[in-house]
This record gives structure tokens, sequence and C-alpha cells, in this order.
């Protein structure tokens, strides 16, 4: 079966873009800002992207370049003969369909807020009837959950089904652009408005007394893991593109431009929110609720706030949409190798899956709300830390240990990848960095993570 090809490289690079902007940036991002002290954790986050989310997606890219195929059969084409490296394919794979289970049911909450904000539903609400407003819409109604869940998963696969230019490639750069203009437009808004210096000042400027007080190991690790959830690292979601580009662009340069693009729309996000909490007086540490019940409020204070309300929740559809239609091909796509099914078969296969996957996540604010682990929390928090906690670390680290190992790709392999064509070429100095300082960096923060859970559990024991 002939590989299919991206058209061009901007297609390429907005696709990847596409699939690390999403929720993780315009939903997650703000909020982990606000619960981690602003600006300190802003510059913890920039740290981290630049020594592991750059090399890593690197290394993915250049992972699927080399092997032409897709997360899973990777391995089996680039690793040694006898060796196991191939099972982390299947759990990278299952890390694909583990973050589909719950970010289709938080899709299906932007298109519904879209609605729902476009209709005038939030107009003169208190700040008590929005929350209940949201309450009801996820806790209440299992039925509406599950139908916008639906519905995300349908828009997906149906943009797939025109193939990888005519559908993905095509629609994620009409869809990329809008969500760039988009943003632009409710940053300058929220420049304009009474309080924005006090909110760019919480969110730009690095409080580190702050920072103590919620807990320095805390703040890195959240910005760490942060930092693997917004470019989707560690489970493969990038080597597949990487798989449908040609050799003449080096790889380290076009990782630096996807990290660009991703994260500046993950700082323009907290540019549109925290100038608008100040300016309002509402409190930045919501968490989750952030978006959902707090920004509706905001809109609704402001002049014309129906339509920034609209335009805001059009934009998170769209972000999450680039990441849900991108790893709806990665499926696709090992669908299509593993059973040598042509697309529409592996579409209609891989479709009715994530759906089934995806209903404990949309039935876990109701129907499904008792079932929680103690210091994690519902169905949806379990999922989220399954990926963000473990598979995109713990994979990255797989990832980068395989290409310095001599058992497995090996440096060699790997750097005549990645440098392969025009461009920015990878570090050649930075070998020591990746086999001994990235990989112990990744393993002290992932047990970081675990040690206030660990503490805590020992204590309900």
């Amino acid at each position: 079966m002939q590989r299919e090809r991206l058209g061009s490289r901007l297609g390429f690079i907005l696709l990847s873009a596409g699939c690390a902007i999403g929720i993780g940036n315009v939903w997650k991002f703000p909020y982990m800002v606000g619960q981690n002290g602003g600006g300190a954790f802003v510059l913890i986050y920039l740290f981290f992207l630049l020594v592991l989310g750059i090399p890593v997606m690197t290394i993915e890219f250049s992972l699927g370049r080399a092997s032409q195929k897709s997360p899973v059969r990777l391995y089996q084409q680039l690793e040694p003969k006898g060796s196991k490296w191939h099972y982390h394919g299947y759990v990278a794979l299952s890390g694909n369909y583990l973050l589909m289970m719950f970010y289709t049911t938080v899709g299906g909450w932007m298109i519904q807020y879209f609605l729902s904000t476009a209709s005038g539903k939030f107009n003169g609400l208190s700040t008590q009837q929005v929350e209940e407003a949201f309450n009801q819409s996820v806790c209440g109604n299992p039925v509406t959950m599950v139908g916008f869940m639906a519905l995300v998963v349908v828009l997906g696969f149906f943009i797939c089904s025109f193939g990888l230019q005519r559908g993905l490639e095509r629609v994620t750069k009409y869809m990329m652009i809008a969500l760039l203009v988009i943003m632009v437009i409710l940053a300058i808004n929220s420049f304009t408005m009474d309080g924005a210096k006090e909110g760019l000042s919480f969110y730009l400027k690095p409080d580190f007394q702050k920072m103590q007080e919620i807990g320095v190991g805390n703040v890195v690790v959240a910005a760490m893991t942060q930092a693997f959830f917004t470019l989707s690292l560690g489970i493969g979601a990038m080597a597949i593109f990487g798989s449908y580009i040609g050799k003449e662009r080096s790889l380290m340069g076009e990782s630096i431009n996807v990290a660009i693009l991703d994260t500046f729309v993950a700082l323009v996000s907290g540019l549109i929110i925290f100038p608008a909490c100040f300016a309002f007086a509402v409190a930045p540490d919501q968490g989750p609720s952030l978006v959902f019940v707090t920004l509706p409020n905001v809109f609704n204070q402001m002049p014309l706030g129906q339509l920034w309300g609209t335009l805001f929740f059009v934009f998170m559809s769209f972000a999450a949409l680039s990441t849900i239609i991108a790893v709806f091909e990665n499926l696709i796509t090992f669908t299509m190798e593993k059973w040598g099914l042509d697309r529409k078969r592996a579409l209609a296969r891989t479709a009715v899956l994530v759906t089934v996957l995806s209903l404990p996540c949309a039935l876990g604010f109701n129907v499904l709300a008792g079932i929680t682990i103690p210091g994690i929390g519902d169905i949806q928090s379990i999922e989220d830390f399954i990926v963000s906690n473990n598979l995109l670390p713990l994979g990255s680290l797989l990832y980068v240990v395989f290409c310095v190992s001599r058992r497995g790709w090996g440096w060699d392999n790997f750097l005549a990848e990645a440098d392969a064509g025009n461009g920015v070429k990878f570090p050649r100095w930075s070998r020591g960095w990746l086999t001994f300082g990235l990989p112990a960096l990744i393993i002290l923060i992932f047990v970081m993570g675990y040690v206030p859970k660990i503490m805590m559990w020992a204590g309900l024991a």
C-alpha cells in the first residue's frame, strides 16, 4: 500500500502544530498557570519546552520519517533484530486511545458552550447561575454529554474520511489560520480592559514567593507534565506526521517552528484570559472550571460580551478539533497497516472503537460519578493522569533512549535522519544531555509527581 504524502511544508507544520495545539493550550494551560502562581510557572514551562520538548519532538519526527510507519510499526522497522522495543509501540497506541477517551468529551463541551453562548443562554445569568448551568449540562444530563461527544467523533472522522491531503491537511490549514486570527482579536480586546495591567503582571512577572507557598516541587512537576501534554509527546502522535514528509528539510528546524506556534497559542490564551479575570475581579486559580464557569461571567459583564464569548468558544472548538482529527489519523493509519484495510473500512472500525471507549468519561460526571480514585479524582482525571503523568513522560524517555543507545536505533542513525535536508541541524554536543541529563530529569520529576499521592494514599491506609 503506497503511503500518502502531505502536499506542502506549510501543511506539515500546521498539521503538526494542530496536533500539538489543543485543549492543552487553551483550556489546561491557563488554569494550570492560575493554580501554580502565574509567571513563575510560565518561566519553568518555557524552560522545559526548550530543553525537553524540542529535542523529543525532533526524535519523534525522525523516527516517523525514517520508518515510514505508524508509531506501532516504526520500532519493528528500526530496532535491532531480536530486540523488544516494539512493545512500546502498543503502549503508545493505547496512549492515543486513552487521550481520545477524555479529549472527545472536553471537545464536546467546547462545541456545547459555543452554541450556548451564541444563542445567548448565559446572558444576564449570575455567577452561581452559570455554575449551575455548567453542572446541569455536565452532571445532570448524560444524554447531552454523550450526544456532544458523539458529535465530535463524527466530525473528526468525517474530516479524516477525505484522506490526508483533501481532508486533514486542507481543513487544518483553514482551521489553524482562523484560530490564530480569532486569538489575536480576543487578546487585543483583553488589553483594552481596566485592570488588564494587573492580570498581565500576574501572568508574566515571576513571583517566586508565591511559588514557594504552593510548593516548588509541585510547580516544577506541573510545568513538566504540561510541556509533554501540550506537544503530545511520548505516544507517537508526532511520529506519524514525520512519516508523511520527505527529506527536503532537516527536522530540528521543523520542530522549532511547531513549538513556536504551539507556545504562541498557549501564551496568547493567557493574554486573553488573565486580563479579563483581573478586570472583573475573578480569582485566576479556579482550576478546570476557569474557562467554563468563570469566563462566561466575565463575558456577561463586557460590552458586546455575547460576541466575544462566541468567538472565544469558536476558537476553543477549533483548538480541540485540530488535535482530535490529528490523533484520529494516527489511529486510522495503524488500523490500515495492521490489518491491511483501506481507509474507509479502517475509519469505520476505529470510529466505533473510539465512541465506545469515550463513553465512560462522558458518563463519568453523572451516571458513573461514583467512580473515583483518592488523590486523582473522577474518570476524566484518572484518564488524564494515566496519559499526562505516565505515558507521555515515560514514552518520551523510551524514545530518547532508543535513539542514543547502541542497543536501539543509535545516535548516528538518529542524527543522520534528523539532519537530512536544509535547515537547522541537531546539535551534536547535546548527546551527553540526551544520554544522561534528559533521562535523569524525566525520571526525577516522574517520581516527584508520585510522592504527594503516595503520601496521601499511605495516610488513607
